[in-house]
């Protein structure tokens, strides 16, 4: 039994650094990719490139909104970040929230 349970400690472990590693990687290609199209000012909107929208749709959202801080939300509006889910064709839900930022109902 104490076996099977170091086995799975080691198991978890190494899927939280799998996991980690890739929001790193999705973080640095987000910012290659797509940061032109997220920082402030809120306007003008620009649609974001086909590189983006690539990155945009395999990144891991989930974890990479565990990232902004504050510090992020004054270089990136998540406006515009909204904005590019959309174009992107994964937006974000209704109520979803990033950093301090709620995001409202996609129209």
């Amino acid at each position: 039994m104490a076996k099977l349970m170091c086995l799975l400690l080691v198991l978890l472990a190494i899927a939280a650094t799998t996991w980690a590693e890739s929001c790193d990687k999705d973080r640095e290609d987000m910012i290659s990719e797509c940061y032109k199209y997220e920082k402030w000012p809120a306007k003008p909107k620009l649609d974001p490139s086909e590189a983006c929208c690539a990155v945009w749709k395999r990144a891991n959202i989930p974890c990479l909104r565990k990232l902004i801080t504050k510090d992020i939300e004054k270089v990136c509006c998540m406006e515009k970040v909204g904005y590019i889910a959309k174009f992107c064709k994964k937006p974000f839900p209704p109520g979803y929230k990033c950093g301090s930022y709620t995001f409202p109902l996609v129209k």
